[in-house]
């Protein structure tokens, strides 16, 4: 499955922004979804993941009540709404796609099969 992310910018603290990540090549309602983040000069990490079928969201300490992921699977399309953005909430943020049938451990990187190229988000202060 291929995967581009998009809908990043230049924000300000407090504003919000949704990104949007669209999947093709296979039949993306198989797959769970994952958005991480990487920092200048930071590891990659966990933000929000959804299952296959949308039942079961798992969010990072640091985004919950703030961020939202959901997903149309008609549109092969997951999204990332992230509402009063921080300066920390500052990153390339990547999505991901899991193609195992367990919607477990979504949290880890290392069971995601295929990553999208990042969309950049900054958030001003």
């Amino acid at each position: 499955v291929q995967l581009q992310a998009f809908g990043g910018g230049l924000v300000q603290a407090g504003d919000s922004l949704r990104l949007s990540c669209a999947a093709s090549g296979r039949t993306f309602s198989n797959y769970n979804m994952g958005w991480f983040r990487q920092a200048p000069g930071k590891e990659r990490d966990f933000v929000a993941a959804i299952s296959w079928g949308g039942r079961s969201t798992d969010y990072a300490d640091s985004v919950k009540g703030r961020f939202t992921i959901s997903r149309d699977n008609t549109k092969n399309t997951v999204y990332l709404q992230m509402n009063n953005l921080k300066s920390e909430d500052t990153a390339v943020y990547y999505c991901a796609a899991d193609r195992s049938w367990f919607a477990d451990n979504l949290y880890r990187s290392d069971k995601y099969d295929y990553w999208g190229q990042g969309t950049k988000v900054t958030v001003s202060s």
